[in-house]
């Protein structure tokens, strides 16, 4: 005759509370919280993306004034400019033309208005290089309000994009290249060589983002000829950021364990890079996203990369800071918590020395 199983210690079902804990023991768990984070990752992905692209929208763009534009004529040009694209335009006299390009070329306006005769004319020169989405948007929009007031207008592009960049994305996904690259290398590195020491740790960081920049560029300018890349600015900015994002997961995995990929996912990928400039220039993000965008990793890359390529000489220092920041603040954090980063090789217990 068989006997009945029994359950538990005392031959009773399980409480509660009991099959709680051999839950939280099991892989179960783990994978359980891991189906609900990827699930909500899909969708803040998804809308991250969308939430800045699908409609981008301008809210204040900085343009250069060149001549008298103070008769009815310009004004209200100006201010049909202002109506047509429900924003902003924030005007910045100049006394010479040339002194609007050096404006241009120092990215500190995405647009120059030259008015001649009495406001009757102008020359609108928009730079495809400082923001695709924005100088499209003038091409268009410029010549049904000069109509509109009776405004001749003549549009150029005094600093267009790359043939093999026509729409300014290049850039972008090559930044996105070596920021993704960066923590994948780190997550690796975790995973496959989990032994290595702190020094060493930051040690084979450098190495792979100093090689995976090379390739990048290589790839990219040499072997595809799709970008030309300043091989001096365009290798240490890429390198750079490597560096950098596998470092930020690496402060992560210090801080976090293995649920380290969740903020690095989030603060690279969800945020960083739609609000990177890249895919749409800043001046057409939402307000918040565009001034977060260039405190991030992903925004820097994309502002040094873009300024290295078509502002070769009038690169700014910004962006490689925000890049040492974030450099700085992780390797300190990974050194001063090292030991509760889950690698390295312990030490022998002295009993086992013989």
């Amino acid at each position: 005759m068989s006997e009945t199983p029994v359950h538990g210690a005392h031959g009773r079902p399980p409480t509660r509370a009991e099959r709680w804990a051999a839950f939280k023991r099991s892989p179960f768990l783990p994978a359980t919280v891991l189906v609900l984070i990827i699930s909500a990752a899909a969708g803040l992905f998804a809308g991250s993306y969308t939430y800045s692209m699908a409609n981008p929208t301008p809210h204040s763009i900085p343009v250069a004034i060149v001549g008298n534009y103070q008769p009815a004529r310009a004004k209200a040009f100006i201010g049909g400019l202002e109506k047509a694209l429900n924003a902003s335009v924030r005007i910045y006299p100049y006394e010479s033309r040339e002194a609007a390009v050096d404006a241009v070329d120092a990215q500190k306006v995405f647009a120059i208005l030259d008015f001649r005769d009495s406001g009757r004319v102008v020359t609108v020169d928009v730079a495809g290089a400082s923001g695709a989405s924005v100088a499209q948007l003038l091409e268009q929009t410029t010549p049904e309000v000069g109509r509109a007031t009776g405004v001749s207008v003549t549009v150029r592009d005094v600093k267009p994009l790359q043939r093999g960049d026509p729409r300014g994305l290049a850039v972008f996904y090559v930044s996105i290249a070596a920021v993704i690259l960066g923590f994948v290398g780190a997550v690796q590195l975790s995973a496959h060589a989990e032994a290595l020491a702190p020094l060493e740790r930051i040690g084979f960081t450098v190495a792979y983002s100093v090689l995976g920049g090379f390739v990048i560029v290589a790839i990219v300018n040499w072997l595809l000829g799709a970008l030309r890349l300043p091989f001096g600015q365009s290798w240490p900015i890429l390198s750079f950021t490597m560096f950098t994002c596998g470092m930020v997961f690496t402060m992560f995995k210090t801080l976090f364990g293995r649920w380290a990929m969740l903020p690095t996912w989030s603060l690279m990928v969800l945020l960083g890079n739609p609000s990177s400039g890249g895919a749409v220039s800043w001046a057409l993000l939402p307000s918040p996203l565009g001034t977060i965008g260039r405190w991030l990793p992903p925004g820097a890359s994309v502002n040094a990369q873009h300024t290295a390529i078509y502002f070769r000489h009038h690169q700014h220092v910004f962006p490689f800071l925000v890049l040492a920041g974030w450099s700085l603040v992780s390797c300190a954090v990974f050194w001063f918590w090292r030991h509760r980063h889950p690698g390295g090789r312990g030490r022998r217990p002295a009993h086992a020395a013989a």
